[in-house]
């Protein structure tokens, strides 16, 4: 299956907005932020585990366990603060 990825605020200046990737079917969110992180930089650092992160799919904020399907957009995001 393919999903598109976004990537927002500092995301963004570190990965660009979007892009395609390619999936087998049964993948969940978390399955994509470990196969992006394993590609290295600079995915590694902005995606890192330890590093908290909100995901985004079809728009609604989902967890990692979200199941995902073929045309789906999951996005990724920092957490937003402020006041």
């Amino acid at each position: 299956m393919k999903i598109r990825l976004r990537f927002f605020a500092s995301l963004r200046e570190a990965l660009g907005s979007e892009s395609l990737v390619e999936l087998p079917d049964g993948s969940r969110v978390g399955d994509v932020r470990d196969l992006l992180i394993a590609r290295g930089a600079p995915f590694d650092a902005a995606l890192a585990r330890g590093r908290a992160l909100r995901a985004a799919l079809n728009q609604a904020v989902c967890d990692e366990a979200a199941a995902l399907a073929d045309g789906d957009e999951l996005a990724f995001f920092p957490p937003v603060t402020g006041g």
